[in-house]
C-alpha cells in the first residue's frame, strides 16, 4: 500500500486552507498514494477561539462533502486529520478526524479525546477546552487493507489509548497532529516511536507546520514509522506531501516475533 502524507501550514482563511489541502492531496494521489492522511485543524489555525465554533459544522457537511467527492473521484481512502465539528455547545465545538473510503462514504469519525490545556512555556500554551468539547469514544475502522484506529495529536501522550487501538484489531493508527514546535523538538518522534514499537503497528502522522496568527509555531516533520520503529518517512517543516510504500504483513511478523500483546498481564496491571 502506498500512503501519502500531506504536511500544512494552515492559517486563518479557510477557504485557501481546503484549497491548499485539495492541491496536496490531488499531488498526492499523482504519485500513486492510495491512502492520504491530512494533518489536524486542516480547515482553520488562529488564535481566536471564538472562530473555531463560528466555522463548526456538521458531520456530513460541505467540508466533509467536498473531500467525499474527492476521495472518490480519485478513488483513494482519505483522512481529514481533524475539523470543527458542531455540537449543542453555543461556545465549543469537536475536533474531530473523518475516515473517508475509496467510494467517498465517511466510514469513521473520531473526536479528540483527550485536550491540549498545557503551559509549555512564556510563549508557548493553549487551552483546547476553551474551543473545545471532548469525545469519550475510541475508535476503529475495517478498511479493505486493515483495521485502523484513529488519533489525534495530544492523545499520542496516552499510551493506553493505543494499546486499546492495537487490542481491538488495528494494524495502523493514524496520529495527525498540529504538534508545538518545542514539545515537537523533544518528543514528537521518540513518542511516535514508542506507540509503533510498543504495539507492533504502523504509525501515521501527518502534521502541520510553520506559525500562524495569534498562535504557537508547529513542527512539522510528518512522518510514517513501522513496527520495529524505523522511520519510513520524516518530511521538513514546510507544507508539501511524502509518498512511500509500507508492507502490511510487518505488522503480523513482528507480533509473532515479540507478541507483547499476547503476553500482558491484567490480572497484575
Amino acid at each position: 500500500m502506498k500512503i501519502g502524507l500531506v504536511q500544512l501550514n494552515s492559517g486563518e482563511d479557510v477557504s485557501a486552507n481546503l484549497s491548499q489541502a485539495e492541491a496536496l492531496v490531488l499531488e498526492a494521489a499523482g504519485q500513486g498514494a492510495e491512502l492520504i492522511a491530512l494533518p489536524e485543524v486542516m480547515h482553520l489555525r488562529t488564535g481566536e477561539a471564538g472562530r473555531y465554533v463560528e466555522v463548526a459544522e456538521p458531520i456530513p457537511g460541505p467540508t466533509t462533502q467536498r473531500f467525499s467527492a474527492l476521495a472518490k473521484e480519485l478513488g483513494v481512502t482519505l483522512l481529514l486529520g481533524s475539523i470543527g465539528e458542531a455540537s449543542d455547545d453555543p461556545q465549543r465545538s469537536y475536533n474531530t478526524s473523518v475516515l473517508m473510503a475509496t467510494d467517498g462514504t465517511v466510514t469513521a469519525t473520531y473526536r479528540k479525546v483527550h485536550l491540549f490545556d498545557v503551559t509549555v512555556d512564556d510563549d508557548n500554551g493553549d487551552r483546547e477546552s476553551d474551543r473545545y468539547l471532548p469525545g469519550n469514544t475510541l475508535v476503529t475502522a475495517d478498511l479493505p487493507a486493515c483495521k485502523v484506529g484513529l488519533s489525534i495529536c495530544y492523545d499520542l501522550r496516552f499510551g493506553e489509548l493505543y494499546r486499546r487501538l492495537a487490542l481491538q484489531g488495528a494494524k495502523l493508527i493514524f496520529v495527525p497532529a498540529n504538534f508545538t514546535k518545542a514539545t515537537g523538538q523533544a518528543h514528537w518522534m521518540t513518542l511516535l516511536k514508542a506507540r509503533a514499537i510498543e504495539n507492533g503497528c504502523f504509525i501515521i502522522a501527518p502534521a502541520q507546520c510553520g506559525r500562524f496568527p495569534g498562535g504557537f509555531e508547529a513542527f512539522g516533520h510528518s512522518t510514517i514509522i513501522d513496527p520495529w520503529g524505523n522511520v519510513l518517512i520524516e518530511h521538513d517543516d514546510a507544507p508539501g506531501i511524502s509518498v512511500t510504500a509500507i508492507d502490511l504483513k510487518q505488522v503480523d511478523q513482528v507480533r509473532q516475533a515479540i507478541p507483547v500483546l499476547q503476553h500482558l498481564r491484567p490480572d497484575v496491571y
